[in-house]
């Protein structure tokens, strides 16, 4: 987007990507579904980048779901908006859309160099790569960096910017896991029985903050978009105190008094599970997680039970690796840019995309910051090229 950008406005434009071919993010990102951005009223979708969110402002005043939306339509890429009021492609799928976008790049006259890997400057503050016939330098007048953070990095987002800028300055809080599952210690009962088995439509809740969906339990833990929402709530929590207490509601259409009446009906002979399927519809890993976190004196008793069904305690301790996660926190701080993203360290040099330090959801709203922000710094970085030309 940046390069796109910079290219209409009238910018030379060269795009250096690390990997064999661009955009191997992208198209992970839209492994299931190209998830583009969301349709939710805008003050609302705003405030899903949270303290970030004023700095982004600007970005995506300019450039927020309905611009996204005509872009891809400029691309013969048409939208539509799902019940959840997530925007994506109606064949769903990245890649139609990174070729038409790749072929009207070459249209602009931008040129592609991949398995360039950017290593920072040399002494004459030339920009340095790693390349296939060995290390070259590049002198421009204005540089974009959108490297991305350091989830995923097979495909080519591993953070290696960090320590290129740091020598030069620039303040970067901690790269950390965001949009991420947590790890528990399981029993090897429960990890045998329940691992990859979902608890279907339940909601969560830490520090205020809720969410409902799916989730699935893990190996290790647990993982989803519930889950996900919640996991800047969870990291800070855990990273602060070593640990954090996820509750978890199992029947969040039902009350704890119809619970608890269902409960005490007789059981008879049958078993507890049995008696938890037929009266209140637990079954599955649900009931098996009532057993693996509940005492038994909890789980003969109807009001006690019912009460530990709307809020099962989950003690989780700590994200799963970055890595795994789907997106990145922290990055360079964002008072150490400018207005238009330009590093206030090294005139010239800018940044954007998830480099940067915000986090947002899952839903579209990664991906929208990226581009936003992309499109920011690409119009910044060509009109002070352009200004500034040697």
């Amino acid at each position: 987007m940046a390069a796109e950008t910079a290219a209409l406005a009238g910018a030379r434009v060269a795009l250096y990507d690390a990997m064999p071919s661009p955009g191997r993010k992208f198209l992970l990102a839209g492994r299931g579904g190209l998830n583009l951005t969301h349709a939710e009223l805008y003050e609302s979708f705003v405030g899903r980048y949270g303290p970030a969110a004023a700095r982004l402002r600007s970005a995506l005043d300019a450039f927020g779901p309905a611009q996204i939306r005509d872009w891809a339509e400029g691309l013969g890429i048409a939208t539509f908006v799902g019940t959840s009021g997530r925007v994506f492609p109606t064949d769903f799928k990245a890649a139609p859309l990174l070729r038409a976008w790749r072929r009207r790049l070459s249209h602009q006259g931008v040129a592609l160099h991949v398995r360039h890997r950017w290593l920072g400057w040399d002494g004459e503050n030339r920009l340095r790569f790693a390349a296939p016939d060995g290390d070259m330098l590049c002198d421009a007048d204005a540089a974009i960096l959108a490297l991305g953070g350091a989830s995923w990095p097979h495909l080519g987002s591993d953070g290696a910017w960090v320590a290129a800028l740091a020598r030069r300055g620039v303040d970067i809080a901690p790269l950390r896991p965001a949009n991420c599952g947590f790890d528990r210690p399981w029993s090897a009962h429960f990890r045998e029985k329940a691992a990859g088995r979902p608890l279907k439509t339940v909601a969560l809740s830490h520090g205020g903050h809720g969410a409902r969906g799916d989730v699935v339990i893990t190996e290790t833990g647990i993982e989803g978009g519930p889950v996900y929402a919640l996991s800047a709530s969870l990291r800070d929590a855990i990273a602060a105190e070593g640990a954090a207490r996820l509750l978890i509601d199992l029947k969040p259409d039902w009350s704890e008094a119809r619970l608890a009446a269902q409960l005490a009906r007789p059981r008879g002979s049958r078993s507890l599970a049995a008696h938890l399927d037929r009266n209140v519809g637990i079954s599955g890993a649900a009931a098996l997680l009532l057993r693996e976190i509940l005492p038994a004196a909890v789980l003969e008793n109807a009001g006690a039970l019912a009460a530990a069904i709307k809020a099962l305690p989950l003690d989780l301790a700590g994200p799963r690796p970055l890595a795994e996660a789907i997106s990145t926190a922290g990055g360079i701080r964002l008072d150490e840019v400018d207005d238009t993203f330009m590093l206030r360290r090294l005139p010239g040099i800018f940044a954007a995309g998830e480099m940067l330090d915000w986090e947002a959801p899952t839903g579209g709203y990664l991906l929208t910051a990226c581009l936003a922000t992309g499109r920011a710094t690409g119009a910044n970085a060509a009109a002070w090229a352009i200004s500034n030309r040697r």
